[in-house]
């Protein structure tokens, strides 16, 4: 099971590593998270360097994409030629867009019809784009889903967690990261988000 998260130069830390982290606390047989990028090294937009992340080609077999946000996100959907790669065939794989990168997936066709969660800043651009932003952290629809706000990440990792792993293992995850003292309140409000869509997605 190989979950990609898609990183541009630029990108935001928070909302690349928050999923990595969370996503990286299933302990099952071949589950593999990885940074994938253009190139092998991406730094973010206050300086952390990335290396050795996977290519777009190799984030194809994916099981699931994670489509970063970032400071550069209009330079990356201005660009015809990394749109044409990215790796993303919502009929085979779970596709989460985090922030910006719900500009992303609306460049590329899959919003259709499909309301988007989106950062405060993003949130015009995706509106011009033809696709409804709603006034919430999360949103998924059949494979499909967006996440608005840094921290909202967790969410889409939850969500991807209980898809692919099963709910427990998603409410295991989200423990492990949660502050002491709040862990059973911060689980189930994370849950209460994740769930109702869960529930209703196609097996």
């Amino acid at each position: 099971m190989l979950i990609a998260i898609l990183t541009f130069n630029g990108f935001n830390e928070l909302d690349s590593l928050v999923s990595l982290g969370i996503l990286g606390r299933v302990r099952k047989d071949g589950w593999r998270v990885s940074i994938a990028s253009p190139s092998p090294r991406v730094t973010s937009m206050n300086g952390v360097v990335l290396d050795e992340a996977i290519s777009l080609e190799q984030a194809r077999a994916a099981d699931a994409i994670i489509v970063g946000s970032g400071v550069s996100t209009r330079e990356v959907v201005a660009d015809a030629a990394l749109m044409a790669a990215m790796p993303i065939d919502s009929a085979r794989q779970l596709v989460g867009a985090q922030c910006s990168g719900a500009l992303i997936l609306a460049k590329l066709g899959l919003l259709r019809n499909i309301p988007a969660c989106t950062d405060l800043i993003t949130k015009p651009w995706v509106r011009d784009a033809g696709v409804e932003v709603l006034d919430q952290p999360f949103f998924a629809s059949g494979n499909i889903a967006t996440a608005g706000g840094c921290l909202a990440s967790q969410y889409l990792a939850g969500w991807i967690i209980a898809r692919l792993a099963g709910v427990e293992a998603a409410e295991r995850a989200l423990h492990y990261v949660a502050p002491v003292g709040e862990k059973d309140e911060y689980v189930s409000r994370a849950m209460r988000h994740i769930l109702r869509y869960v529930n209703s997605a196609p097996s």
